[in-house]
């Protein structure tokens, strides 16, 4: 085995780098200073910049009509509508619409929104998962009723890549009058997502999954549903969401969005090719290994792989001193002994889910890096499931 270590970052769903384009266009708006409410010429010309980037945002989304409100993330824009539709519920009568919906495998911004929810009194549905990440419709449809108020489904997983049928899912939402968000983070840029074929009502995305800056997010609102501001104050953005304006961070935004645009075909194609290498190589050079996620329907960049008797954290800390980095499946690092809820309610046993890793590719990966990969992880699980205690391998 060659020793040399080789840098390789495979872990692009939890953030991208910033592109070279998005950092030059944010370091040139640092000379804009002016702040984008004023009237004066300064303000005018930061505030035009602001608009462009909206306008690129749209763009990339396809929204023709309909409002897109700059947040600061993605979590803020999931809690801006789930506290929109927590008013809504509390303005009408018991017999009247005050229930909710949201998929098993949704990301903990929008699974904790729903559980305060619950705390607070209201009915929320979990809809299951299939073992491939998909969202049992039969079980859904079923769960749909006119008291139905809001449903919230992402469109596509962070964890194992599944790819959900919206359109579908939309169609059985509108039949029932309710109200559906997308939680669109993980999707925008790297599949297409068009908020008009897809006919939602809340769209949410994240700059710094697109080779945007951090701390800057969009939240995409059809022109007929309702929205009520999470941070009151000023008059920026319409009233719907007060504070001064981020213009470094949205002049970047929009300009990843941009290159996002021209891109995601390229994208597609090239990074597919990519994952579908490290798969193979992995199944070639490892054995029994099980590929968690849809087969077909799952993200062009997005492979997630359990390792059965070896444990994930120590999958991921042996790689990292080897110079790959890459994500778990597990919760354990952040201090919770609860293997991955994702991975769990696709029906996977536990070991096998706390011996999970996520490889999640991008821009900047070569084929080199993933025959790096693919040379480099066959030995840590052989060590990893001598030392192990676990059975199962």
């Amino acid at each position: 085995m060659n020793n040399e270590i080789k840098k390789v970052y495979i872990d692009h769903n939890a953030t991208t780098p910033l592109r070279p384009e998005v950092k030059a266009a944010m370091i040139e708006d640092l000379e804009i200073f002016g702040n984008a409410s004023s009237m004066h010429a300064s303000g005018r010309l930061a505030k035009g910049r602001i608009e462009k980037a909206r306008e690129a945002i749209r763009n990339l989304i396809g929204a023709k009509s309909g409002t897109v409100v700059f947040t600061s993330g993605g979590s803020e824009a999931n809690n801006t509508v789930f506290q929109t539709m927590r008013s809504l519920a509390h303005g009408r009568r018991a017999s009247d619409r005050n229930e909710f919906l949201i998929s098993a495998i949704e990301h903990p911004c929008v699974m904790n929104s729903a559980l305060s929810l619950k705390d607070a009194g209201f009915k929320v549905t979990v809809i299951p998962v299939d073992e491939c990440g998909k969202l049992k419709i039969n079980e859904f449809e079923k769960a749909l009723s006119d008291k139905t108020l809001f449903v919230s489904v992402m469109t596509a997983n962070n964890e194992i890549g599944t790819v959900q049928d919206i359109k579908e899912i939309t169609a059985l939402v509108k039949k029932c009058g309710a109200f559906f968000h997308v939680d669109a983070v993980q999707a925008v840029g790297k599949i297409p997502v068009n908020v008009e074929q897809l006919d939602v009502d809340y769209l949410t995305i994240s700059a710094h999954k697109i080779y945007g800056p951090k701390g800057v997010g969009a939240l995409y609102v059809k022109k007929s549903a309702p929205l009520f501001p999470l941070v009151h104050g000023g008059h920026q953005e319409d009233g719907l969401r007060a504070g001064t304006y981020n213009n470094a961070g949205i002049l970047g935004f929009g300009k990843a969005a941009e290159i996002a645009a021209i891109e995601i075909e390229k994208y597609e194609q090239e990074i597919s090719l990519l994952r579908d290498r490290l798969k193979k190589g992995l199944l070639d050079k490892i054995p029994n290994i099980h590929i968690n996620g849809h087969p077909k329907d799952v993200l062009p960049n997005t492979l997630n792989v359990s390792f059965p008797g070896a444990e994930g954290e120590a999958i991921l800390l042996s790689m990292d001193m080897q110079g790959i980095e890459a994500s778990t499946g597990s919760a354990c690092a952040s201090g919770s002994l609860e293997p991955s809820h994702v991975l769990l309610a696709t029906g996977l046993r536990h070991e096998l889910a706390h011996g999970s890793i996520r490889f999640s590719l991008g821009w900047g990966n070569t084929e080199s890096d993933i025959d790096y990969v693919v040379e480099v992880l066959p030995p840590i699980i052989a060590r990893l499931r001598v030392m192990s205690t676990l059975t199962d391998c």
